[in-house]
């Protein structure tokens, strides 16, 4: 199906947004009405004209008969119109007048204007008649003037030569005279120069004799010679000047890229004005990803700067003009134009062009633009589409189409999604629910007057890409609806617009459509298209479309539950392989028409994919950038371009070069690394999808095209004899990609136009010596060189030599000069000696230099140096300097050298510079890299910076771009200065100054690979294994297959046997020797000597006096170490450590037992009896030690036996140990120690600090004020095993202050600090003072000391005495008690105080009535207290009562009186 653009109803489609849906889309009218005004016009006029006649006709007819009622109105009717006929035909008479009037007067105006101008032209006639007349006469006289003052041209001031820099102008001028005034014309390498040609490019002028001619914006290809030849009928005379114009060699080549084969379209608006237009900075071929921005600038200088009048510029992507949009804006003006891109897309990939369009012709510059894929949402998804296109817009239907991306590198795109989005909101819808598979999609179920936007997303096995560029709105509107408009114009400006419907009457029922036809042919649909039905009637159309199998003659209906609104729809669902009729009906409100035409059998079929390319053909461009050709598929179905891909050679890493398909079959790939190689290949594309890649191109290295060579310059007369001359010039600045094969020479003589060839074949050196000339005439040459792609343009003829002997005793000038190593502030300048050397001997050259267009000269050395180079210093960076030289001999300076050309002080980017090394088999050289070499260049090494011609002592090895120079036999003579220089690239060179301590560095270095030591790993060592052996080992760092080696002991070779195995393993370097036994006879020197290849190395370990005597200690310690473990045995030999319950935990490790096995605990060889016996199948043995102190002392032993033998292991808990311990409990302590804390007694403040455990041998302190305390009466330190305690006694107010407690782990001190003072201390005071007290009075009080029981038994009959001690001070008051009552003394009754303290109560002849309790007060001020006896009396015979055993009476406290306590 052919797409056709978007129709002008669509362009200027206004897109609203929701609020503006149903209007009518009748706004078109006015702009459709002016376009068919004046078609109209003439067919509404002839149709108002019949109707009028037949009207007339019909009256005429009717008024002659008679007629009825009815018949009467309609003739009254007839006249009344027969009426306004009449008046308007006299209107129409009476303007007609009016217009012939107006005609007659307009006549006779035009008649007086004719007369006047005749009158006018007469005069003038006669005038020029006069005139003429007056001009002969002085012709005739100026002839006769002309004849006595007419001379030849002669040309006062010649032409000047110019060296300038790329993008500068240049001016050449001369002056000539002659009479009649010489007509001048300009020639470039002996062309005509046409300023029409190149617009802007030459401007020439000529003013009062002086001709001037300006190049602007001078490129690398103006350089040339150009003249000046001035004309008149008495002769002819010329003058010509070379022009060079110079630039870096990497900033462009001296031949165009190929450009790509788009031709762009003429501009057809020309701005008036002539403006001369040079791009001063251009932008070049630019790399970017979706999303970034970007803007494209070009500077420009437009002569002249008119602030109101411009030139037009104008931007195109291939050979599209693009305009403004909301992805990109334009600007031009202020000296620049720009296109900005603010998000760009790969649609914006392309060849870009600005021009500038003038009457002075168009400019021009041309870049290409590449847009990378952003990065996938997902990863593996592939590009986005791009292109999107929306066409056949119509009510309810539009066909999106778009391009498929690249998938070099990611699986290919399996079908895309479809979204669209009505205007003015943000809701994607996707179209289509299964991937559609190819480029193109018809989607339909629009609303008729919305307006959309849609986009594309693609589709592959690992994802979903990223939605393509958003298409530009268009609108659901049929453009059928303008068609079926008529205008219709009234009297005078008046004119209304109707439907051809309003014209076909009263129809109801439409008619069927008509050309059904197919349009479309795709595997998943086909679309129908069709012409709306005539007549159509005036009602809203529907369209219903059925389908029919071939051969089933049924008809099905296709939208049976929506009706379709355009005259096109796409059917899907067609089953594959069957063929297919269509036919269908239209419909309105009235009912259905009958059905169209059937179409021919339609099948459901593929579009078929393109065939891949033909052969593809890489050639080199440019130094970054190759042209790729290709034959086109010989299946071409709808290509929409091609897709390349490049490949570094051998690698198989495929990478895409454009990102969107090009449309024709050649393709420039930029951003190539120079010097690389890469194959290409290429794909087409068309909608369905991208055929097999191509077959690989052949491998291409990355570098400049070959071309022929540049001119040479700076030709140099040498020497002349006066029958001979001898030339010299330089090397052409651009080899043209190949080495330069030899040089051409031809002279003329002056005032001859033929030039004559010196040598018919090439010269390589670049000097001769031309023969056969005649002296005293004078010669002019003019050289070409040849390389294999041919002859180079020749070079400007040089000035004219005369041919006289040269007999100055100064010698002649140098020639050939040449820079090197151009740095930020110096450079190497070189020259060759004088041909001519005068009457003696060059002794030296003097360099003089200058500023560029600077006049005065200056010398660099002051004294005559005898080398031909010279290091120039102290420049400035990026200022231009000339430069010149002049030899010595003994009769002074000779004559300069011709001006060199002009050398920018500045480094190129990525200069490199000389290295120094060894090699692998230990040569010295120096080496230099240069990835700026073309097929053409070479390496120049030199000493001195004289070429290196010595065999005997240098050797250099290329190869690529990377070039050393070897030395053979270094010595000291080789210290000097050397260099390298690159031919056929910008004065790529560097130098290298050896001085003798690099040199002999680099010698040490040689020596060392040369004559290679095998680097060891690891040195002889010895290695005790657990049985006794001893293991002699080492350990190179790489060993070959060759390589050999022996031990040596005490200087005896020792070899592979029982008592000494030795073996080597060359994989891993190491070398052993195992010694089962090793015993005092084996003292003395280990040797290992390993030879592999030339390298050789050893390794020696003296094993003699106390050296020996540790290693046969550890062996025979091993030894037994290994007998013990065969039975049970001690894995971890007895050690203890502290628990956090700051309890000592012996512990050891067992190993190898048995059920059998026992364990014991041993301290001071006595069984150590523990609750329970260890598990020896855990492995772990414990004995905890509670609360550790001296009684702890002693040997412990752990003892392991069976019947495979015994094992013992020891800890003495003394001395160290024990103090050990100690220091570990005390850290334990130390971190669990609680605050200190404040009691009182009656003694006075204690301090307590809290802790698991204390014992007076932990390292304790205290401190009061940070002064330590010592113990003392009045201040006691001391503990308990929950505490350390600081006792005060009888404080006072110098016991205020801070104190603080100290315990020390052997580490760490651990403190714990209470400030003691304000109102802590006064409220510890006074609870002291109170516990003072107290503890007088509990001192003081009456008390019963002893002697009293409980309980007392006793006969009846018998006597009792109740006796006791009692103490008190004052002495004390005692009270006898019988049951609580006051005992009356009397004989029965009887008690005794003796010495105030012996107290005793005696009943006689005791009864049962004197059973009861008794009780004993003892009293004084203090208090006292109250003891009571149980009496129990029995009488003889009968049973002692069954009482507990008797116990000391316990006493009940008496409080003191008040006044006591007060006192």
């Amino acid at each position: 199906m052919s797409l056709v653009a978007l129709p002008f109803h669509q362009k200027r489609h206004r897109h609203l947004d929701q609020s503006y849906r149903n209007i009518q889309t009748r706004y078109l009218l006015d702009e459709y009405a002016s376009k068919r005004r004046a078609s109209s016009r003439s067919s509404a006029q002839r149709s108002l004209t019949q109707q009028s006649s037949a009207q007339r006709a019909s009256s005429q007819t009717l008024t002659g008969a008679t007629t009825c009622r009815l018949c009467a109105k309609r003739l009254s009717a007839s006249e009344e119109e027969h009426e306004k006929e009449r008046r308007y035909q006299s209107l129409v008479a009476s303007y007609g007048e009016a217009k012939r009037e107006r005609f007659l007067s307009e006549l006779a105006q035009l008649e007086e204007d004719v007369h006047l101008a005749r009158s006018q032209a007469r005069d003038k006639l006669d005038k020029y008649a006069l005139q003429q007349m007056v001009e002969d006469k002085m012709a005739w006289e100026r002839h006769a003037f002309e004849e006595r003052v007419s001379r030849a041209p002669e040309i006062l001031v010649r032409l000047r030569s110019h060296t300038i820099w790329e993008r500068m102008s240049v001016k050449l001028c001369f002056t000539v005279q002659g009479f009649p005034t010489p007509v001048v014309q300009w020639y470039k390498d002996g062309s005509l120069i046409c300023q029409a040609g190149e617009p802007g490019k030459y401007r020439i002028e000529s003013k009062y004799g002086v001709h001037t001619l300006e190049i602007n914006r001078a490129s690398f290809d103006d350089t040339a010679t150009y003249s000046a030849v001035a004309t008149n009928a008495h002769g002819q005379v010329s003058t010509n000047a070379a022009v060079v114009v110079r630039r870096f060699r990497g900033d462009e080549e001296p031949l165009h890229s190929v450009g790509l084969p788009i031709g762009l379209p003429l501009s057809s608006v020309i701005p008036y004005t002539h403006f001369d237009v040079q791009f001063l900075e251009k932008f070049g071929v630019t790399f970017r990803r979706e999303g970034e921005t970007l803007t494209l600038k070009c500077t420009l200088l437009v002569t002249p700067d008119l602030k109101r009048v411009q030139p037009r510029a104008e931007w195109y992507r291939d050979d599209v003009l693009v305009r403004e949009s909301k992805w990109t804006k334009m600007f031009f003006g202020e000296g620049q134009a720009s296109l900005s891109f603010s998000h760009l897309n790969k649609d914006d990939e392309g060849l870009y062009t600005l021009r500038i369009v003038s009457r002075g012709g168009v400019s021009d510059h041309s870049a290409f633009l590449f847009v990378r894929d952003a990065d996938p949402l997902v990863t593996g998804a592939p590009g986005a589409p791009m292109d999107l296109q929306c066409h056949d817009a119509n009510r309810d239907y539009v066909i999106v189409t778009w391009k498929p991306p690249n998938t070099t590198t990611e699986s290919p795109v399996i079908g895309y999604f479809v979204d669209r989005c009505e205007v003015g909101t943000d809701n994607w819808v996707q179209c289509n629910d299964a991937p559609v598979k190819i480029c193109k999609y018809p989607v339909t179920g629009l609303f008729e007057g919305r307006s959309y936007v849609f986009r594309v997303r693609a589709v592959n096995s690992a994802g979903v890409s990223r939605p393509s560029r958003v298409s530009d709105a268009v609108a659901a509107l049929d453009p059928a609806d303008l068609r079926r408009l008529q205008a219709i114009h009234l009297e005078g400006e008046k004119e209304i617009v109707i439907y051809q419907d309003d014209l076909e009457g009263d129809v109801q029922i439409p008619g069927p459509p008509s050309n059904v036809h197919v349009s479309e042919i795709s595997r998943n649909y086909v679309v129908l298209s069709w012409d709306p039905p005539t007549p159509r009637g005036k009602e809203p159309l529907m369209y219903f479309i059925e389908k029919s199998v071939v051969g089933s003659g049924s008809w099905q209906r296709v939208n049976a539950q929506t009706a379709v609104r355009s005259p096109r729809y796409a059917v899907f669902d067609l089953a594959e392989g069957k063929s297919y009729v269509f036919r269908v009906l239209s419909a309105n409100k009235h009912g259905l028409s009958d059905p169209s035409e059937i179409t021919p059998p339609i099948q459901a079929q593929d579009t078929i994919v393109p065939s891949a390319p033909g052969r593809v053909l890489a050639s080199r461009n440019t130094k970054t950038s190759v042209v790729v050709q290709w034959d086109r598929p010989k299946h071409e179905e709808a290509l929409l371009g091609y897709y390349v891909d490049c490949c570094v050679a051998g690698t198989n890493l495929w990478e895409p070069c454009n990102h969107k398909p090009i449309g024709y079959n050649r393709f420039v790939v930029h951003g190539l690394t120079t010097g690389e190689q890469y194959v290409f290949r290429v794909k087409a594309v068309n909608a369905v999808g991208t055929s097999e890649n191509s077959q690989e191109s052949e491998a291409i290295k990355v570098q400049a095209a070959l071309t022929v060579p540049s001119y040479p310059y700076g030709i140099t007369l040498l020497n002349c004899d006066g029958h001979t001359m001898t030339l010299g010039w330089k090397v052409p600045k651009f080899s043209g990609g190949s080495a330069i094969l030899g040089y051409y020479v031809d002279k003329r003589e002056a005032h001859h136009k033929n030039w004559h060839e010196v040598n018919s074949s090439p010269v390589q050196q670049r000097i001769l010596t031309v023969e056969g000339l005649v002296e005293g005439s004078a010669y002019e040459f003019k050289i070409a060189a040849v390389n294999l792609a041919g002859i180079g343009q020749p070079s400007d003829p040089s000035e004219l030599f005369k041919c006289e002997a040269w007999t100055a005793p100064e010698p002649g000038p140098a020639y050939d000069l040449t820079f090197c190593e151009v740095r930020n502030t110096s450079l190497v300048m070189l020259w060759k000696a004088p041909v001519y050397a005068g009457s003696s001997p060059v002794s030296g050259y003097f360099v003089d230099f200058k500023e560029e267009d600077s006049g005065e000269w200056k010398t660099v050395n002051e004294a005559a140096t005898p080398n031909r180079y010279l290091k120039v210093c102290d420049l400035q960076q990026g200022r231009t300097y000339v430069f010149r030289v002049r030899a010595v001999n003994a009769s002074g300076p000779g004559k300069p050298s011709d001006m060199s050309e002009p050398v920018l002080v500045e480094a190129r980017p990525g200069t490199k510079e000389i290295s120094a090394g060894v090699d692998e088999e230990g040569n010295i050289y120096l080496a230099f890299d240069c990835q700026e070499m073309t097929d053409a260049s070479q390496f120049t090494w030199c000493k001195s910076y004289e070429e290196i011609a010595d065999e005997e002592k240098f050797r250099v090895h290329t190869e690529g771009d990377h070039s050393r120079l070897y030395f053979k036999n270094p010595d000291k003579v080789d210290v000097g200065t050397y260099s390298v220089s690159v031919s056929d690239t910008d004065g790529v060179s560097s130098s290298f100054v050896l001085d003798e301590e690099e040199l002999e560095r680099l010698m040490a270095l040689s020596n060392e690979i040369k004559n290679p030591t095998i680097p060891l790993k690891s040195e002889l060592a010895y290695e005790i294994f657990d049985k006794g052996q001893v293991r002699f080992w080492l350990q190179a760092e790489q060993l070959s297959p060759d390589a050999s080696f022996r031990f040596v002991i005490n200087d005896r070779e020792v070899s592979d046997s029982e008592t000494h195995r030795i073996k080597c393993d060359k994989s891993t370097g190491i070398i052993e020797m195992v010694m089962d036994r090793f015993t005092i006879e084996n003292e003395g020197t280990y040797t290992v000597q390993i030879q592999d290849g030339k390298a050789k190395n050893q390794s020696s370990l003296v094993l003699i006096g106390d050296a020996f005597r540790t290693v046969l200690e550890e062996a025979e310690f091993q030894r037994k170490e290994f007998l013990r473990k065969q039975g049970p045995h001690f894995a971890e030999y007895l050690h203890w450590n502290v628990t956090e319950e700051c309890e000592v935990r012996l512990v050891c490790k067992v190993a190898n037992t048995k059920k059998e096995t026992v364990f014991k605990w041993l301290k001071d060889d006595v069984l150590y009896e523990t609750e329970t016996l260890p598990d020896l199948e855990k492995g772990v043995c414990e004995l905890l030690i509670p609360k550790l102190s001296k009684k702890d002392h002693g040997e412990y032993k752990a003892t392991l036996k069976d019947d495979r033998g015994q094992d013992v292991s020891t800890l003495d808990i003394a001395g160290k140990v024990y103090e050990d311990m100690i220091l570990a409990m005390s850290r334990v302590c130390g971190a669990s120690a609680s605050p200190l804390k404040i009691l009182c007694t009656p003694e006075g403040i204690r301090l307590q600090c809290f802790m698991k455990y204390f014992t007076e041998e932990m390292k304790v302190n205290w401190y009061h004020k940070d002064a330590k305390i010592a113990s003392s009466e009045h201040m006691r330190i001391g503990g308990s095993e929950e505490m350390a305690w600081l006792q005060i006694c009888e404080p006072t107010e110098k016991d205020k202050g801070k104190y603080t407690f100290e315990i020390f782990d052997g580490k760490d001190n651990h403190h714990r600090s209470l400030d003691l003072s304000g109102q802590a201390f006064d409220e510890a005071f006074a609870e002291f003072q109170q516990l003072k007290a107290a503890a007088f009075a509990e001192k003081n009080r009456g008390k019963v000391i002893g002697g009293l029981p409980d309980v007392v038994t006793i006969m009846e009959g018998k006597t009792l005495n109740l006796t006791c001690t009692v103490f008190g001070n004052p002495d004390p008051e005692v009270f006898w008690f019988k049951n609580d009552k006051d005992l009356e003394l009397s004989e029965h009754f009887s008690v005794k105080v003796e010495q105030a303290k012996y107290v005793s109560l005696t009943i006689k002849g005791v009864t049962s009535e004197d059973s009861g309790k008794y009780s004993i007060n003892v009293k004084n001020k203090y208090g006292g207290e109250k003891i009571d006896v149980t009496v129990s009396v029995y009488k003889h015979g009968e049973k002692i009562p069954d009482v507990p055993p008797p116990q000391q009476a316990k006493p009940k406290l008496i409080p003191a009186s008040t006044s006591a306590t007060a006192e």
